[in-house]
């Protein structure tokens, strides 16, 4: 059976019940096959192949590195461990912004490919011509406004966004443009509190996934590395809670590992393969 036919899979009307019914939707990053199946049995709602990879897996100071063909591998690779959740492919920086044709030929590929369900992309207002045309071409989009990682330069840093009033206006505008355009739900990134809790109330057919925007939201995500403990030790942001702590676990197999094999004791008999038996 099919990945699209099978039963109880997340899908783009899977998010829109949840958001009128006021379920909240459970969304983490995943880059990889083993890490993608553990969150799905694990029942997450939307795995995202974040373009925090360029981050976390490959271990650049900033998304903007990360290229097309290395994302396809990261998705293809969660989409064969995703047995129920949707997966969202984060298209990274100047896969769609040079023009509608690019825009279009870069998120088919993920679905054509890659095996996603959805591709993601940042911006407000000036995405909406690029949004609608590929829905039109039958591609759920997922928005994402507030801060925008691709965009870092221009903000000066990682600032939360919805602190004065035009500010949350143009997030309000943006926000209900991208509705409008046909995302079936936009990523809320650093956004004050009540302005977020607004957009979302807002929205009717569009669901909000925060991050750093507060318990208003309609759904939550965050990356997997961080909640597992897995990230530079001087990145704490004020929004992340770590669910464990896996580098001294990490460390120390690794360093029982190495005195084992040191030590002449890995591997034992029972590790090797005799002629005799």
């Amino acid at each position: 059976m099919s990945r699209i036919t099978q039963k109880n899979r997340v899908t783009v009307q899977t998010i829109a019940t949840m958001k009128s019914k006021g379920e909240k939707i459970a969304v983490l990053t995943a880059y990889d096959y083993f890490v993608a199946g553990l969150l799905d049995s694990a029942g997450i709602d939307i795995l995202l192949v974040g373009d925090s990879a360029s981050n976390v897996i490959h271990g650049h100071d900033s998304t903007l590195p990360i290229t097309m063909e290395i994302m396809l591998a990261h998705t293809a690779a969660v989409a064969r461990g995703s047995k129920r959740a949707m997966v969202v492919a984060d298209m990274p920086f100047l896969s769609y912004q040079p023009s509608l044709e690019v825009a279009i030929t870069n998120a088919g590929r993920f679905l054509k490919e890659a095996g996603a369900e959805a591709v993601k992309l940042e911006g407000g207002i000036e995405m909406v011509p690029t949004i609608k045309r590929l829905v039109e071409c039958g591609i759920p989009v997922m928005g994402h406004i507030g801060l925008t990682p691709q965009s870092i330069h221009r903000f000066g840093g990682p600032k939360v966004q919805g602190r004065h009033e035009r500010s949350r206006a143009l997030l309000m505008e943006s926000a209900l443009a991208l509705q409008e355009a046909g995302c079936f739900s936009m990523v809320l990134e650093l956004v004050e509190k009540s302005i977020a809790a607004e957009i979302s109330e807002a929205l009717s057919t569009c669901a909000t996934i925060g991050i750093g925007a507060g318990p208003g939201c309609d759904g939550q995500v965050l990356v997997i590395n961080d909640i597992l403990g897995l990230r530079d030790p001087g990145f704490k942001p004020k929004f992340l809670r770590e669910y464990a702590d896996l580098p001294p676990i990490i460390s120390d197999a690794a360093a029982r590992f190495i005195r084992d094999v040191r030590d002449g004791s890995y591997p034992n008999d029972d590790e090797s393969f005799d002629l005799k038996k």
